[in-house]
């Protein structure tokens, strides 16, 4: 075979299995030679991958010599030694990261996140006689390209496709499984739980119905945020989150139709309005639509608060809150009338992509990025412990 893909589940074990194969097969045949490791970001590459697979590869007899600042490991193992450097494909442009290089094999981890020219490119370059593509994704929507292009043509493309369930991983208990079900519905449980390429369709959050809402809790809030989806001509939608505990309550909010108003305002009074929304109340952070630079200015000008530009990644986003929903690190108050309308009718829009009707969309987007952005603000990071042996 020229290629393997691994495809399905989350927590499944692609990710593990397929950083020691891959290791290990380069020693095989091959010695003194380049290979590359790709994932979405540098950053998530060495958390994901190589932060769990150095421990194990220095296990089996591996020695691994990483050079953090060159993003390059080198590993030696019975008086062979390869080279294996880190590349982020985030955007068309990082194409131009890989070029020039002679590669004996490349491993894309969650390739399906990743652009077709930057993989593209990676795969020109596997020009040393037996070098192989491996690939793991979990699904995404059915048209996507990499589904088209390699899993549907598996066959023609002479790669060994597999597809993972989660039963498929030793280390999960039937708790832990039951756990992870528990954490998605609609078409992301069908993608990340069962495994398969789905289109979304009909509600984003099916599970936002009437029931789903509580009232603002009594007692003091340990530190309060407020998150802000900017409009001018469309509607601007601001909430006021409450943490207490573990658990962030939309506690209030601001919701200003300049259509259904017939009037628009200004970035000033949009600021006044966001000071009466927070009423004196210590502020830990504020993040504004990354689009609406005028007002993050406003906001720095005045200099009463912590200002963050949002991660305004919509379907990541989408996924992310819909998981903090199902496991009630965010919960609704019905003091919030705008956000209780807006998630019974916000809808995918059936093009066979994951693309929401953009309408009815002002508090989902300020929603989404409290979540994307402050809800868990260390996301990226990790920890390590030693323990002897």
């Amino acid at each position: 075979m020229d290629a393997i893909i691994c495809d399905g589940a989350v927590r499944s074990g692609k990710t593990i299995c397929m950083g020691i194969s891959f290791i290990a097969w380069s020693f095989y045949d091959f010695e003194n030679m380049s290979f590359a490791i790709c994932g979405k970001t540098i950053r998530s590459l060495k958390r994901n991958v190589v932060t769990p697979l150095m421990p194990i590869l220095a296990e089996l007899g591996f020695e691994c010599e990483f050079k953090a600042s060159e993003n390059l490991i080198i590993i030696h193992k019975d008086g062979r030694t390869n080279r294996f450097f880190l590349f982020g494909g985030k955007d068309e442009s990082s194409a131009a990261l890989i070029q020039g290089m002679t590669l004996a094999g490349v491993l894309f981890d969650e390739v399906a996140l990743m652009p077709r020219s930057f993989v593209e490119q990676a795969l020109a370059r596997c020009s040393v006689v037996g070098s192989k593509f491996w690939f793991n994704c979990n699904p995404e929507y059915p048209q996507h390209w990499f589904h088209n292009e390699w899993i549907l043509k598996c066959k023609s493309k002479n790669a060994l496709y597999l597809h993972f369930r989660m039963e498929d991983n030793p280390s999960l208990t039937p708790e832990l499984i039951g756990r992870y079900k528990m954490m998605y519905s609609g078409s992301f449980y069908q993608r990340f739980v069962e495994g398969k390429w789905v289109a979304a369709e009909g509600a984003v959050y099916p599970f936002m119905v009437e029931g789903a809402f509580c009232d603002v809790p009594d007692g003091v809030f340990d530190e309060y945020a407020v998150s802000c989806d900017y409009g001018t001509v469309n509607p601007a939608s601001f909430g006021l989150w409450g943490r207490m505990g573990d658990v962030w309550y939309r506690i209030k909010e601001y919701y200003f139709a300049s259509r259904s108003e017939g009037y628009m305002k200004t970035d000033e009074e949009h600021y006044k309005a966001l000071m009466e929304l927070t009423d004196g109340l210590r502020i830990s952070k504020i993040t504004v639509d990354p689009s609406a630079a005028s007002f993050i200015e406003v906001i720095k000008r005045h200099g009463d608060f912590n200002v963050i530009p949002a991660k305004n990644n919509v379907t990541d986003g989408i996924r992310k809150t819909a998981t903090a929903l199902k496991q009630g690190k965010i919960k609704i108050c019905n003091t919030c009338a705008d956000s209780m309308r807006e998630f019974g009718l916000y809808r995918w829009d059936g093009s066979g992509k994951d693309s929401p009707v953009k309408e009815n969309d002002h508090a989902m987007d300020d929603i989404r990025y409290f979540v994307s952005t402050l809800l868990g603000n260390n996301d990226g990071g990790f920890v390590v412990a030693s323990v002897k042996r």
